[in-house]
């Protein structure tokens, strides 16, 4: 039972800490899903260090030279409690980010994160020797069952009831609590390793694993990952980049692990081999399918059951292809090291490789060619399926890539997303345009030609929310406007001599475009400012600025950064706002009711709000705007008043702090 309860709370620790420390750096890098995919990339990297030390421990040195080693790093570990981030990490301007998560990371939770990340091997390993002839790899199954517990319970139990504070000092006190646990079976496991026989496999045969062994457990758990952060990528870039939809990815992952290795024989491939192919074909068919394209549950369902089953394609195989009991750490120890290299690819070099998110269909043609590779030789019909599923899925991949090009002038990917600039119509004539897109969503466009270069257009017309909030302003003179999110800058299309616009923005590729490829900024009669960084860390940092109006219009795709909606957010905003200053949030969303998150928490402000929703008739495109005000007589101007409405109020829905938000609640 010690093993068991070792293994199992080490587990535990390592899955609860992952979306705990990436919550709590989320607002500190703008939100963005690229966050999650960073820490993914850390902790594989650990998980990897910690699968090395596990066997090189185990290969070097004698049980209690390494039950020694181990308790001093234990306690080294403790030592660094507890896990919160120094202040002294947030960003200041457009730095480059990946390094700056990397090195906060280690810093923060490098070492427990290493010991746990051991945990696993070593304790299987310390199994093996002491019970010879028992299988270690159903330890393995607890391991991760384990994991799936923290991972269903983060979101369902610790985020809701426990404050940032709470997570971090109750996990540095379970983590000392394994320490002393684990401390403890170094020991008697030394003892019994010094009375136990050599490790032998009992009706296996001993045979070392070969060159083919290791290209193949690479290929398998590199693809599980690369599948895993692709898929991840993928559904969270256009709702919102939160622990609920980081978690249910890896949960699947996890469960795959469970049920491969649980040693009961649940992967058979005489039974899989058709619901892999179906499965993976689907996915490549709704990559392409633009009918769909923001069809929620079909594209969670489909994509979010399509990772399950290729999960447990790779996993089930490398469970199947598993060295004798003797490899055991060095078997752990590949299979990192693919895990780590498929995150690798997907985090680092994938925004500087490409222009737009090609992972998930690499991923599918990864999955669709090793079932070439293993079910060659099950039978015929096997073989021919899996190689007409390959070229399907090559092809559909192939034209996803062709099709993203279509009206393309500039396409650029970094750390925040792929932006696009897509030009239609004829240089010269009034239907010439250019449309600015982050992910799948348009984020503004401008004409080009004649009068029409100076329309105020999209979600920013002069009958939208922000055009109502400007105009009920400008009677009273020079106006000082805030605009967190640039996008085209198509606000400083507003501007006026006299007036000031200050923009807010996290990426210095949207800057360059909105010069580049735009007009509003150059053609602007205001004075423009722009500070690069998330907006507000940099508000936090500045002196009042006293705006009339604060725009509040930040999106990666169609997603929000919640860490702009929350209590403390709307009190930083209006510590910024001249008395009778209007606050304007931008929440057009396909899938997300934000209106009533942003009315709670202007209550809770002091402040009044209303809603200007604009059905998108004529050409117009639809949005959808909050207004919030500490003086009730501004939202009640006249260019206000008759096109607002209450907003809606759910009396019921717990407040939105930076401690706690609820998805589930707000979905459409």
């Amino acid at each position: 039972m010690l093993y068991v309860i070792t293994i199992f709370l080490s587990s535990l620790l390592l899955f609860l800490v992952q979306p705990l420390i990436a919550r709590l750096i989320l607002p500190w890098f703008g939100g963005t899903a690229a966050v999650w995919t960073t820490c993914m990339l850390f902790f594989q990297c650990v998980l990897l260090a910690g699968y090395a030390y596990a066997h090189a421990t185990t290969a070097k040195l004698s049980p209690r030279a390494q039950a020694i080693v181990h308790t001093i790093l234990l306690a080294a570990a403790v030592a660094t409690l507890p896990i919160l981030p120094d202040a002294s990490w947030k960003p200041v301007g457009g730095g480059e980010p990946i390094s700056r998560i990397l090195l906060l990371l280690t810093a923060t939770v490098g070492l427990p994160y290493l010991l746990i990340s051991a945990t696993s091997p070593l304790v299987q390993a310390w199994f093996s020797r002491a019970r010879p002839g028992a299988n270690p790899y159903r330890l393995f199954a607890v391991s991760n069952f384990a994991s799936l517990l923290a991972l269903i319970g983060y979101p369902l139990v610790v985020e809701p009831y426990l404050s940032n504070g709470q997570q971090v000092y109750g996990w540095s006190w379970l983590f000392a609590a394994f320490s002393v646990l684990c401390a403890a079976l170094a020991w008697m496991s030394s003892n019994a390793h010094s009375r136990a026989p050599a490790i032998r496999d009992v009706g296996e045969a001993d045979t070392t694993p070969g060159r083919d062994d290791i290209v193949l457990w690479l290929a398998l758990s590199a693809t599980g990952s690369v599948m895993l952060l692709a898929v991840t990528n993928h559904i969270t870039q256009n709702v919102a980049a939160i622990p609920l939809l980081w978690l249910a990815p890896l949960t699947l992952y996890l469960l795959s692990f469970i049920l491969c290795f649980e040693g009961q024989g649940l992967y058979r491939p005489k039974w899989w081999w058709s619901i892999v192919l179906v499965w993976i074909g689907a996915m490549g068919w709704l990559l392409v399918d633009p009918d769909h394209q923001f069809d929620l549950y079909l594209q969670l369902g489909i994509f979010l059951s399509g990772l399950f089953v290729a999960c447990m394609f790779c996993h089930g195989e490398l469970y199947r292809h598993r060295p004798s009991n003797r490899h055991l750490t060095a078997f752990y120890l590949w299979v990192s090291v693919g895990g780590a290299l498929g995150g690798f690819f997907v985090a680092a070099v994938a925004p500087l490789v490409f222009n737009a998110y090609y992972e998930l269909g690499i991923g599918l043609i990864a999955c669709a060619a090793l079932g070439v590779v293993v079910y060659r030789n099950l039978h015929r019909m096997a073989f021919y399926a899996s190689m007409l599923v390959l070229m399907g899925v090559a092809a559909a991949v192939c034209y996803d890539g062709f099709k993203f090009q279509d009206y393309v002038r500039v396409s650029e990917r970094n750390f925040y997303g792929v932006l696009r600039v897509k030009e239609y119509g004829t240089a010269g004539e009034s239907d010439h345009l250019r449309r600015l897109l982050h992910g799948t969503i348009m984020h503004g466009e401008q004409y080009l030609t004649g009068p029409a270069r100076r329309d105020l257009t999209s979600y920013y017309q002069v009958t939208s929310g922000i055009g109502k909030a400007i105009a009920s302003k400008q009677a009273g003179g020079p106006l000082r406007v805030g605009v967190i999110g640039l996008g085209t800058g198509t606000l400083a299309g507003y501007g006026r001599k006299g007036d000031v616009y200050r923009f807010y923005d996290i990426n210095p590729t949207v800057v360059t475009i909105a010069r580049r490829e735009f007009g509003y900024l150059g053609d602007s009669e205001a004075k423009i400012e722009i500070a690069l960084g998330d907006a507000r860390l940099t508000l936090e940092r500045e002196a009042p600025e006293r705006f009339d109006v604060l725009a509040v219009d930040a999106f990666s795709s169609d997603a929000i950064p919640v860490h702009l909606i929350t209590k403390e957010a709307m009190e930083v905003y209006l510590k910024h706002m001249k008395p009778d200053g209007i606050v304007a949030f931008h929440v057009s969303n396909r899938f997300l009711n934000l209106g009533p998150v942003v009315a709670r928490i202007a209550k809770a402000a002091g402040a009044h709000a209303v809603n200007v929703y604009e059905k998108g008739e004529d050409d117009k495109t639809q949005s959808d705007w909050v207004l919030v005000s500490r003086d009730r007589r501004v939202l009640d101007a006249p260019e206000i008043k008759a096109v607002s409405d209450p907003v809606e109020e759910q009396p019921s829905w717990r407040m939105w702090t930076d401690d706690y938000n609820n998805l589930i609640q707000v979905l459409k």
